[in-house]
């Protein structure tokens, strides 16, 4: 190990919709929060980053706005996504004399030529000495620990908040991908337009993410069950309380799942044949957080008569393939993208 490494702190970055995870070479995952920020309209000030930014998701004073910098997993706004990146290397990065990390980042892989610019440039600005962009259903195999190198086919399913990722990998590449900018986030609004259009009620964000955690399903449960929400009455204009039905939830979510799946059965038939058999033997495999959607599997098994595996934590498979990535260099430097300034 050179002195060159012992004294630069090397962080892998997750960056998503809903939460950024960052690893530090050598400690394993240091940080994940949600990717808000809270600033004050007037002066653009930042009152708060991460979760305590979350907590103020649609219950903000009119002065202060709570904003969610990237949008289907790209960069939406570059000056806030900075101040965020800024802050969490901050955090991570104990020691000041060492020399500026080296990041790795994970970006969708439909990402254009502009929004990798834009990623590149706001980890630079916000301290990175150089920056490597990786694939996210790359990153994902890689943290499952996957061959990719291996000529064998492997395909991955990556559900985020803001992109469902799709993408078959062989030979350090990806042979071909699907990028839908459907995910975590379209699941939620879709619980919202369903009471709002079934029941003339109003929710929030946060109280929709709840719903879809603990009663969405995207295939029939074994037992059905039901939750309480709190929402206003459009009608009365006055708050009240509903009982919202596993099935209801699931009925809200069918028109964003069925994209995903429909995703998933269109990549498979542009599938070469070769690759295509080796996802007969392995399967498909989910990760991230909407890996977490139960039935999900089930549904997509009955759609595709495949084998679908939840992958084992599939909220961190990406960063761990950053920190894997970090780790060695040498072995998977076919797989970044190496980002210089052109």
């Amino acid at each position: 190990m050179s002195w060159f490494n012992m004294l630069s702190n090397d962080i892998g970055i997750d960056l998503g919709t809903a939460n950024t995870l960052v690893c530090v070479r050598g400690t394993g995952i240091v940080l994940n929060e949600p990717s808000v920020v809270a600033v004050e309209k007037a002066s653009r000030k930042v009152l708060a980053i991460g979760a305590a930014a979350k907590e103020m998701l649609g219950r903000t004073p009119g002065e202060i706005e709570a904003i969610r910098p990237l949008k289907d997993g790209v960069i939406a706004d570059f000056e806030i996504t900075e101040k965020l990146l800024s802050d969490f290397i901050k955090r991570v990065v104990r020691h000041k004399y060492l020399m500026k990390p080296k990041i790795v980042i994970s970006v969708p892989s439909g990402i254009t030529e502009v929004e990798k610019r834009a990623v590149r440039d706001s980890a630079e600005n916000a301290g990175a000495r150089e920056v490597f962009l990786l694939p996210e259903p790359m990153a994902a195999a890689i943290g499952i620990g996957l061959p990719v190198e291996s000529p064998t086919g492997i395909m991955i399913v990556d559900i985020g908040g803001g992109t469902s990722e799709i993408a078959v990998i062989a030979l350090n590449g990806i042979v071909n991908n699907t990028s839908v900018r459907i995910a975590g986030d379209e699941l939620n609004e879709s619980i919202v337009l369903y009471l709002k259009k079934n029941y003339n009620l109003l929710i929030g964000e946060l109280t929709a993410e709840e719903v879809k955690i603990k009663a969405g399903s995207a295939f029939p449960l074994d037992k059905e069950e039901s939750i309480e929400i709190k929402g206003r009455d459009l009608v009365a204009g006055v708050p009240k309380t509903m009982k919202l039905s596993s099935a209801q939830v699931r009925e809200a979510m069918s028109e964003p799942v069925d994209a995903i799946v429909e995703a998933i059965r269109q990549s498979l038939e542009r599938t070469p044949p070769e690759l295509a058999s080796d996802i007969l033997d392995r399967g498909i495999i989910l990760t991230g957080g909407g890996a977490l959607l139960r039935g999900l599997d089930r549904r997509i098994r009955q759609e595709t008569n495949l084998p679908v595996i939840v992958a084992d934590d599939p909220l961190t498979c990406v960063v761990r393939g950053c920190g894997a990535v970090l780790d060695n260099m040498l072995k998977y430097e076919k797989v970044v993208i190496r980002s210089r300034r052109d």
